[in-house]
């Protein structure tokens, strides 16, 4: 099951994604926020900590740049979060990285777009390199 999460400025993106996941018959899980002016860090927080927990494989975190939610999730322990703009870099932020959240910018990529970056995403697998396994323990390492 994948989740997502917003703030205020990526509400309507948000909301335009999980109606594509769900005709894609992904199962979803929304974690806020409703529309309302929020905070964005406190969303990215209870996103990410429920994927450390198990409750959830992967998420996507939207807010207006995308920016400050990487940042933000990428201050949990576990949680390898790339900012995507563009699909050849949601490919490589999974088979390289092992990304485990996607954040996206609802007023940077346009609802085509971030459903093609969704997809993407979700369509990669990790490509288990030895070299790639290496680069993953070493972020791990770094969360010490």
């Amino acid at each position: 099951m994948i989740a997502i999460a917003s703030d205020h400025a990526g509400y309507a993106l948000k909301g335009m994604l999980i109606d594509h996941l769900k005709e894609r018959g992904v199962p979803v899980e929304d974690l806020g926020c409703g529309g309302e002016p929020v905070d964005y860090p406190l969303y990215a927080d209870k996103l990410c900590r429920a994927i450390v927990e198990g409750k959830y494989e992967r998420g996507i975190l939207v807010c207006g740049t995308g920016i400050g939610m990487s940042i933000a999730a990428n201050k949990i322990p576990g949680i390898r979060a790339a900012l995507c703009g563009d699909c050849f870099s949601a490919e490589m932020s999974r088979q390289h990285n092992d990304a485990n959240v996607l954040c996206l910018g609802g007023r940077v990529v346009g609802p085509e777009l971030a459903k093609r970056i969704v997809d993407t995403y979700l369509d990669t697998g990790f490509s288990n390199g030895e070299s790639h396994i290496r680069r993953i323990g070493q972020i791990r390492d770094l969360e010490k």
